[in-house]
């Protein structure tokens, strides 16, 4: 059984003439689209599927073991997983009752 999930990576402590080793390593691994470079930070997110029973931290794990090697030594791999089927949410309802403050009532007019 697959899981569809949303995967965001940000690198930092690398040679800067490995980022794109690191890039294409890390694509290799999980679908990262577009990479963001921004003050000695690499980032990417992309939407995946997690199978075979693969876990969010296993995956994570894999995905550092493949940066750190295409950078030759160690660095920061930060990896935050978000299943997308399972997210929270909140429902909020209103009836007319909810309502009666948006529509004061008028005073009636004097004749």
């Amino acid at each position: 059984m697959s899981r569809s999930y949303e995967m965001y990576v940000s690198v930092t402590g690398f040679d800067p003439k490995r980022k794109e080793d690191i890039e294409n390593a890390a694509n290799l691994e999980w679908n990262f689209p577009d990479w963001d470079h921004y003050k000695g930070e690499i980032t990417a997110t992309g939407q995946s599927n997690l199978c075979g029973g693969e876990t969010e931290e296993e995956f994570a794990k894999r995905l550092q073991v493949a940066i750190v090697k295409a950078n030759g030594k160690p660095c920061k791999v930060d990896v935050t997983a978000t299943c997308l089927e399972d997210l929270p949410c909140d429902t909020y309802n209103f009836d007319e009752e909810d309502c009666k403050d948006i529509f004061p009532k008028k005073k009636g007019k004097k004749k």
